[in-house]
């Protein structure tokens, strides 16, 4: 942020004085949503749509003809956004403005995706209306009678960023529960009491525990505020326009009060027989769906600079370690894989978490299609900070794991650390380089 004020010039002396004739109505020459701005938004939106469940509903059938999209982020152009985007930030104080910039709707974008089809449109409820409030009653029970009349329902649920407070997510609009806010529950379940196949789509700055919807529903979209595109991007998948290809960077709890919420726990953290409590995630780290699906073989771990394997692979504490997988288009069409590449310590001086991912690779593939894709793993990416606040790498054996998500890790490998115990200081090596070859 100094470096952009810098560039602007907001640190350059006189600067007051620009700003001050501003301020008295000079013009400002500034294209604040130029098409190549969009054109980034739309792709950053299409690629983090995560397609969480699908029974097969999904993409909608072009010979589609009658479309219910309820629920209160239905036709809400505002709840595509952050609580830190202008419009939701500073435009909420000045309710008369307009946004300044087109911001489509989920309906008004399933319109143009679906132009054959009549879709009618109802809230149901509010964002965060109270669960006793008999008022909106009327309002779930239209709702509920449009789903009835409709082929398909699109039930949109979810949040209203904004800042301490003014939202149900946002910086200080901190959540005591995971379970969705005011009566969105209460509307879902009285929409998939009405047999309606039905595609829930989430838009939300935090995950919500949806086990008691997610099981009825025929389908599930996740978006985390995607932007001013997110209408489009999810109109486009539910579609079939967009392929989905986003992965969820937070597991999806099944219960309202499901922990621990990252994958990232200690082995007692999991399922296991010293607790009655199962925090198994309903969607884990990692998951997400596509139209088509992949199948992973041959995995292979040398040390770099060798050609061949041994059982462990043997690596130095300050080495690195090659592994290789291929990946291989299985469906029918062309889609694009997340590749992802999990290590583990299991016997270390200090308690570590069961997994962590370590690199990924988005793979994209044509039916029949595969890839060898390959990681570079530094001795320094398996490092923890010790008992004496030192970073370190021990000798010892790391697990690897590859697969489409933390839950689903189909190969599995180990090499080897060997050699004295090294601290790290800041030039720490931090990344995984990785290579797809096209086979």
């Amino acid at each position: 942020m100094l470096t952009l004020k810098c560039e602007l010039g907001l640190l350059d002396e006189g600067w007051e004085r620009e700003l001050a004739d501003l301020a008295e109505g000079a013009s400002l020459d500034a294209e604040l949503d130029p098409p190549e701005h969009r054109d980034i938004a739309r792709r950053l939106a299409e690629e983090s749509v995560v397609l969480l469940a699908n029974d097969g509903v999904l993409p909608l059938d072009g010979d589609l003809r009658r479309l219910a999209v309820v629920g209160p982020l239905a036709d809400d152009p505002l709840g595509m956004l952050g609580c830190y985007s202008f419009p939701r930030h500073v435009g909420v104080r000045h309710p008369d403005l307009p946004p300044g910039v087109q911001i489509p709707t989920l309906a008004g974008a399933l319109r143009a995706e679906l132009p054959g089809a009549e879709i009618t449109v109802l809230p149901g409820c509010g964002v965060d209306d109270a669960e006793d409030d008999d008022a909106g009653d009327g309002d779930v029970a239209a709702a509920v009678e449009a789903v009835r009349d409709a082929q398909v329902c699109v039930l949109a649920l979810g949040d209203r960023s904004g800042m301490f407070g003014r939202g149900t997510s946002g910086e200080g609009c901190d959540a005591e529960t995971l379970a969705l806010p005011g009566r969105q529950a209460e509307l879902a379940a009285a929409v998939l009491a009405t047999g309606t196949p039905t595609v829930i789509v989430v838009v939300s700055g935090r995950p919500y525990g949806l086990g008691a919807v997610a099981d009825r529903a025929a389908a599930v979209l996740q978006a985390f505020f995607p932007g001013e595109e997110g209408a489009t991007a999810l109109a486009g998948v539910v579609a079939g326009r967009v392929e989905p290809s986003g992965r969820l960077p937070v597991s999806v709890p099944r219960r309202s009060g499901g922990q621990p919420g990252t994958y990232l726990h200690a082995r007692l953290g999991g399922r296991s027989d010293v607790s009655s409590v199962d925090p198994t995630p309903l969607y884990a780290f990692g998951h997400g769906l596509t139209w088509t699906t992949f199948s992973y073989s041959s995995l292979t771990v040398v040390a770099d600079g060798a050609d061949t394997s041994g059982e462990p692979t043997s690596v130095p504490t300050e080495g690195s370690a090659r592994v290789a997988v291929t990946v291989r288009n299985t469906g029918e069409r062309a889609g694009t894989e997340v590749v992802q590449l999990y290590l583990s310590d299991p016997v270390a001086s200090v308690v570590r978490p069961v997994r962590w991912l370590a690199g990924w690779a988005r793979v994209r593939l044509d039916p029949g299609g595969s890839a060898r894709v390959e990681f570079t793993v530094h001795a320094d990416r398996t490092s923890f900070t010790g008992r004496d606040l030192r970073r370190v790498v021990e000798p010892g054996r790391i697990g690897v794991e590859v697969g489409p998500s933390s839950a689903d890790l189909p190969l599995r490998g180990a090499f080897v650390l060997e050699g004295p115990e090294r601290a790290l200081g800041p030039d720490r090596v931090m990344n995984v380089p990785v290579t797809v070859t096209l086979l």
